[in-house]
């Protein structure tokens, strides 16, 4: 949902890449500055651990420590005094620990209700185990979570998807090669069991030693006490209210996950994966309370996320750091998945929000995703088998010009529902290019030839279909064919238009784009204001010709009456369309203007966007084009 509340010019309003690099710098431990006051560091000096780090001081155990809100802002300090402003954050394969690498297979999780500090069991409604110590109703929360995943065409688990392990991996790999297993997608669910272990009291503040020793002591009862039998599986040790595992609560952080011979304990099981779990609704906000819901509906939303980071670190780390992990050095260094995505806002590029699944909606994070190079709330599964049927629609025989800029949209249809396409093309035009969401090819033809052109789509469960088709382009042109806006979704900048400063590209992946990665964004400040973006086509005499565009209009305003905040666009003085407050909504809105009546002509196509003195509304524009006909 591409809905933003705050000015434009208030802190906090980042774009993708900040938001990122924001919680990545604050939650890593960087390398040492070159000085106190330096912004990098000497070749072959030794990284200095940040040292608010809840990973510092000897605790190097707590793999994917997910750092309190609290926390995240003093690392996040330290890291802009002392580390260079910008790394990157592309994981790479660790080589396994223990033959082990990734979850690559289903993922399996049981939930251990650790010590008689629970207080008394029963069941609840949806069959799940209650207690009457969870004041907070998070143990019901977390096995409805664990239900559903899988469930609903959910794609936040196909984020995970994308990473792999085995033989066919090279240690430090950015990808995965063709053949190599991948993290499992949880297909109806993965909860495997539920225990309450009352045989004792929980110790006041578990030691990473004792928490080990509890997830041994959960894979016996479940009965796999098998290495093969814990190769997909991971236990969540969860800690009762009022308890402190690991001194959480001094430590800064809210949870971490790893296996038991990284905290000294021996297990004839083989390796266990396991995470520490504390209660973290007595942490309130600072690890997330209502961070992504108000009001009591926002509970428990640190619960779920905060499992839903150590779930999705401890499926591509399993065994750390033998999995996916950072290792460039830089202020990322050592970070997994879910740390380079932490506290993103709901509603910023990258940020939290809630995943629909068919148990209940949950809160969740967004996870590191190398192959979108981005925080990714969801993504299109990786691998899996299916019985759907992709059909791509053929658009015939094409024609371009070298030097005009063009535009095809491929469309395509899934016989199952709830499907996300991932597109694709060979054979392309020189200097046309298809995005990948949208299917939408694009570019100025560089080269005359004739073309074979295949483009494909793929469903979220691997099942794809394609079509083949010509696609001529001439060195000169001729006729009422082509599209005529250059740079049309503003890939290249401010090539082409004309434009108000900070219109175009700067801003655009705080506004996301319809496609590629730019957009024209203008106003939002919340303040009297005017923005404009303009080009001039030449049409010629004879030729039908079509403006579209697309649109995403966010707004503070509250009024379903007034247009105070209004953008026009216009064809030299004369108004062709207007739109306003009124018309926010979500996600990008097509809009379509004759233009037939300025063949022969050379007209300036303005779009202006005026802010009245208070309550912001954005206006966000991508694609443009002038066909003819």
């Amino acid at each position: 949902m591409l809905t933003f509340t705050k000015k434009r010019g208030s802190a906090g309003f980042v774009g993708l890449s900040a938001l990122c690099l924001i919680a990545a710098a604050a939650m890593a431990t960087p390398a040492a500055a070159a000085s106190t006051h330096g912004t990098g560091h000497t070749a072959g000096s030794r990284p200095t651990p940040n040292p608010y780090s809840p990973q510092a001081n000897g605790h190097g155990y707590r793999h994917g420590a997910f750092a309190s809100r609290d926390t995240n802002s003093k690392m996040h300090a330290w890291a802009n005094a002392n580390v260079a402003a910008t790394g990157p954050q592309t994981l790479s394969y660790g080589g396994g620990v223990d033959g082990i690498g990734v979850t690559s297979g289903t993922p399996k999780v049981y939930l251990v209700f650790w010590g008689t500090q629970w207080g008394s069991s029963s069941t609840d409604g949806n069959g799940n185990l209650a207690f009457s110590s969870d004041t907070a109703g998070g143990a019901g929360k977390l096995q409805q979570m664990f239900k559903g995943l899988g469930t609903n065409n959910e794609l936040w688990s196909g984020v995970m998807t994308q990473y792999c392990d085995g033989s066919l991996v090279a240690s430090g790999a950015t990808s995965c090669p063709s053949g190599a297993p991948h993290v499992g997608y949880p297909t109806g669910g993965n909860l495997a069991g539920v225990w309450y272990d009352s045989s004792a009291a929980e110790p006041a503040a578990a030691t990473g030693a004792q928490l080990g020793t509890e997830a041994v002591k959960a894979a016996g009862h479940f009965g796999n006490t098998t290495a093969a039998s814990n190769r997909y599986t991971q236990y969540v040790v969860l800690s009762a209210k009022g308890l402190n595992p690991d001194n959480y609560k001094t430590g800064g952080f809210c949870a971490w996950h790893d296996w038991n011979g990284d905290v000294g304990v021996t297990s004839s099981y083989g390796d266990i994966a396991f995470t520490n779990m504390p209660y973290v609704m007595d942490q309130g906000t600072s690890c997330g309370q209502n961070f992504v819901n108000s009001g009591a509906a926002g509970t428990t939303d640190g619960y779920t996320m905060v499992e839903g980071h150590e779930y999705s670190e401890t499926i591509t780390d399993q065994n750390p750091a033998g999995g996916w992990t950072n290792h460039t050095g830089g202020s990322y260094n050592g970070q997994e998945n879910a740390d380079e995505c932490a506290w993103i806002s709901p509603g910023s590029a990258g940020g939290a929000g809630n995943i629909a699944m068919a148990t209940g909606s949950f809160a969740e994070q967004a996870t590191w995703s190398n192959d979108t190079n981005r925080c990714d709330l969801t993504h299109a599964i990786v691998g899996g088998s299916t019985g759907n049927t992709v059909t791509v629609t053929n658009p015939g025989s094409r024609t371009g010009t070298v030097g005009t800029a063009t535009s095809l949209q491929i469309s395509a249809s899934d016989s199952a529902s709830g499907q996300t396409l991932t597109y694709s093309a060979t054979g392309l035009p020189a200097g046309l290019s298809i995005n990948s969401s949208t299917g939408l090819i694009s570019g100025t033809p560089t080269t005359a030839n004739a073309y074979t052109v295949t483009a494909k789509a793929t469903d979220t469960t691997g099942a794809s279909g394609s079509a083949t088709f010509t696609w001529t382009i001439s060195s000169s042109g001729g006729g009422c064919t082509g599209q005529l806006v250059k740079n049309p979704g503003f890939e290249s900048g401010t090539a082409s238009w004309t434009s108000s400063a900070g219109v175009i590209g700067v801003n655009g992946p705080s506004e996301p784009a319809r496609s590629g990665s730019y957009d024209a964004w203008m106003d939002g400040y919340g303040s009297s204001h005017t923005d404009t973006i303009s080009q001039s086509v030449t049409i010629p005499a004879g030729c039908a010709a079509t403006l579209t565009y697309y649109v995403h209009i966010d707004t503070a305003e509250t009024t379903t009456t007034a247009a105070y905040d209004t953008m026009t666009v216009k064809a030299g003085s004369t108004v062709l369309q207007t739109v306003s407050n009124l018309n926010a909504a979500s996600g990008y809105q097509a809009k379509t203007v004759n233009l037939s009546a300025y063949a022969g002509q050379t007209v300036t196509l303005t779009w202006t966007g005026t802010e009245d003195g208070s309550l912001q509304t954005s206006f966000v524009v991508d694609d443009t084009a002038v066909n003819l006909s």
